[in-house]
């Protein structure tokens, strides 16, 4: 492959097919070695939720997380790195974020899909709302101490 890797970003409210997208970055490419990616997925909190709904700013999200992207990109030998978040009212077992990183060999793709997870959990403008399973209102999720622990890491 030629040129500059660019980051595949997308904030989008409908599903995404996690095979689809590695195919997407791998057909025809004979450079990457290893692909690395990461799901996360909608829970259920014990049953507690029915559903959790994510906000987020147009345009600000998009360019935060390609932000990012680019960091990691600049960190890591990669030859290709997409992250998906979707956004609106997802019920548990319904996928919300994806991040494949692809390189030539796994290390660099397993240090560049954490640091991207890592920055998408702390700093990603993104805003969660819990439905309770129970009719109750629900409550704006805080951000985690431990998610931004894990971003500190980073830090050079």
């Amino acid at each position: 492959m030629t040129g500059a890797v660019l980051p595949m970003v997308r904030i989008q409210r409908d599903d995404f097919d996690v095979a689809a997208e590695i195919a997407r970055l791998t057909a025809g490419r004979a450079d990457i070695g290893a692909v690395v990616t990461f799901s996360g997925l909608c829970r259920d909190e014990a049953g507690a939720l029915s559903a959790l709904e994510l906000e987020h700013y147009p345009g600000m999200a998009e360019a935060e997380i390609s932000r990012i992207a680019q960091e990691a990109l600049a960190r890591w030998p990669l030859q290709g790195l997409v992250a998906i978040h979707r956004y609106g009212k997802l019920k548990p077992g319904e996928n919300i974020v994806l991040v494949v990183a692809a390189s030539t060999h796994r290390h660099a793709a397993f240090e560049a899909a954490s640091f991207l997870m890592d920055f998408l959990k702390s700093r990603a403008p993104f805003w969660k709302k819990e439905h309770r399973a129970d009719g109750a209102e629900g409550d704006w999720v805080d951000a985690k101490e431990a998610d931004e622990e894990a971003a500190r890491r980073w830090k050079r």
